[in-house]
């Protein structure tokens, strides 16, 4: 059975865009991207909402240099679900829509799947977390602070962690790991 995943580049004070929707202030430097690829290559699918897949959809083409190549492939490799009731159909290979979030059919996918899936953006892991359906949270903290945005963790849903591991990294960023309990 897959482990379905909520990994996140999160502000210190705990968001993933500021006030404005930027994230700039997230790009990992060299040594973190090495390790988020490792830790990306598992996976067999991936979960998005309309917003995280257009960001998302930057890795479909181009040439990229170097661990932004390593990062590509590993993407393009994988399954990718996304739910949205807008978006008409798919614009990346190896994609499907749909248009609403059924907790009964990611706990199927999560029972028949033999790779790890993960849930990309705030909003659906939030309504993943609610749903009882995460079993790990991957949280990169950045040595920044941006007042204010789109908070990492959902309002309002309380989970308990159990750290697995933590990793500090030169640039600042520290990885921490988490099983829901």
């Amino acid at each position: 059975m897959a482990r379905l995943i909520y990994s996140a580049i999160v502000s210190l004070d705990g968001y993933v865009e500021d006030n404005d929707g930027n994230f700039q202030w997230a790009a990992p430097d060299e040594e973190v991207l090495a390790f988020i690829n490792d830790q990306e290559r598992p996976i067999g699918t991936y979960l998005y909402g309309r917003r995280m897949y257009d960001t998302m959809r930057y890795w479909e083409t181009g040439d990229q240099p170097g661990l932004s190549r390593d990062f590509a492939e590993i993407w393009r490799a994988a399954d990718k679900v996304v739910y949205s009731r807008t978006l008409p159909a798919p614009s990346t290979a190896r994609t499907r829509v749909e248009h609403d979030f059924d907790p009964a059919a990611i706990r199927r996918l999560k029972e028949s799947s033999d790779r790890d899936i993960t849930v990309g953006g705030a909003e659906l892991a939030g309504q993943a977390m609610a749903a009882g359906l995460v079993d790990e949270c991957q949280l990169f903290l950045c040595p920044v602070s941006v007042g204010g945005g789109k908070p990492a963790l959902p309002e309002g849903v309380r989970v308990q962690l159990e750290l697995v591991s933590e990793r500090r990294f030169a640039g600042g960023v520290v990885h921490l790991h988490y099983r829901l309990a």
